[in-house]
């Protein structure tokens, strides 16, 4: 499965780099590892995100794509479906089947027709509609629904910062 693997993540790289997506680049983290990207997301327009960049690191198992990969901001942010961490909690990049807790269907867990240009489109979706339903942040899930005013404040806050660490 690793020569798969490699194979087709070095094509869609390739794919890519000859044709950017708008809101988010991607890279290898070394020239040596396909299986560590760097990726770069720009807050979207019209969200409490616009105008940040949000860096995260993309790590691939041996086994894509038949499992999904993990993906973790490395510059701070605050959402609902952020682990404290950065660590990514969306139902794509869950592995594939049935959900044990029955909060997903099988459908919307992760599929080997995803690519990394599909996941950071579902990511770049996620910053602009948060899922309170079974948050990975409570507190930030908590806030965004008690206390949207101060949910603003703080990711706008945040969104600034990352902006300003460029």
């Amino acid at each position: 499965m690793t020569e798969q693997s490699t194979l087709l993540l070095k094509k869609q790289l390739k794919e890519l780099t000859k044709r950017p997506v708008e809101g988010f680049s991607a890279g290898l983290l070394e020239d040596d590892n396909i299986f560590e990207w760097e990726i770069m997301i720009m807050g979207p327009h019209d969200t409490l995100y616009e105008g940040g960049f949000f860096r995260a690191i993309m790590t691939f198992p041996k086994e894509y794509p038949l499992m999904p990969p993990k993906l973790r901001f490395t510059t701070d942010i605050y959402h609902p479906n952020v682990y404290p961490n950065g660590e990514v909690c969306i139902s794509i990049l869950h592995p594939p089947g049935e959900d044990k807790y029955g909060y997903e269907q099988a459908s919307e867990r992760w599929s080997p027709v995803h690519t990394v240009e599909t996941i950071l489109i579902s990511v770049i979706s996620m910053l602009s509609s948060p899922n309170d339903e079974s948050p990975a942040n409570i507190e930030a899930a908590k806030e965004w629904r008690d206390n949207y005013p101060s949910y603003k404040k703080k990711v706008q806050r945040i969104a600034r910062r990352s902006a300003e660490e460029m």
